[in-house]
């Protein structure tokens, strides 16, 4: 999948996010979710039998459930940069489109905890005026969100020089 959009053309050109995100997710996913299935079948199997273990299949089932939402979640996040303003898009069920205009970023940042630095990931945060609007975009290559926030810095200045 291409990261990042060239040009300023005035139609979004939508840009999905790598992989990276979905496989960090999934792999905490699986973190949590089979060792909770041991750990139920295996204190039902001793305080109230065998029968009782299978118990712990429901987070089994939790985990191929959760593992098709995030999948859906991933594709469903995507931004595109346009002349005048950033749009980020998200959500599968209750879809939200946020659309921040450069000319009322206040602060850009990038930031990466351990486990994302580990999957080589990175993730955008834009602060405005409104604390509504705050915007934040997940999972990106570190150097795709440098490279982000850089551009959205300069115009952002280049906006509110204006005003």
């Amino acid at each position: 999948m291409e990261t990042g959009t060239s040009g300023e053309t005035g139609h979004a050109e939508w840009v999905g996010l790598p992989g990276g995100l979905l496989r960090l997710r999934r792999l905490l996913l699986v973190t949590w979710a089979v060792p909770l299935a041991a750990g139920t079948a295996l204190l039902l199997g001793w305080a109230a039998g065998p029968v009782w273990a299978s118990a712990g299949a429901i987070w089994l089932l939790a985990l191929v459930w959760g593992w098709v939402l995030l999948g859906r979640n991933w594709r469903s996040w995507r931004y595109a940069e346009r002349a005048d303003d950033l749009l980020i898009s998200r959500g599968v069920l209750w879809r939200a489109q946020t659309v921040v205009p450069y000319g009322r970023m206040q602060l850009v940042e990038v930031t990466s905890g351990p486990l994302e630095r580990r999957f080589g990931l990175a993730s955008v945060q834009l602060h405005t005026a409104a604390a509504a609007t705050d915007a934040k975009i997940p999972g990106l290559a570190p150097d795709e969100a440098q490279r982000l926030r850089d551009r959205l810095t300069e115009l952002g200045e280049a906006r509110s020089a204006g005003l």
